[in-house]
């Protein structure tokens, strides 16, 4: 992949670089794509909950958070 940038903004990449010690523009670019990925990740998981909680099937007396636990536990188990 490549990228072109403007003279400003490949002088701005650079001072990223060295501000932060990234070895190169592309480490700095995957960090920054990492970043977004976990902000995507986090907005989709916030709407799916906020979805849930506002979801008619649910029985009032259903605990979003017991069930939650629950379900990390029965996956930390498989990978286990």
């Amino acid at each position: 992949m490549n990228i072109s940038l403007t003279d400003d903004l490949k002088a701005f990449v650079d001072s990223r670089i060295k501000a932060r010690g990234y070895s190169s523009a592309s480490e700095y670019v995957r960090d920054l794509v990492r970043r977004d990925e976990e902000r995507a990740s986090e907005e989709r998981f916030n709407r799916l909950i906020e979805e849930g909680m506002e979801s008619p099937l649910l029985p009032a007396e259903f605990d979003i958070g017991e069930h939650l636990a629950s379900r990390s536990k029965q996956r930390h188990a498989q990978h286990t």
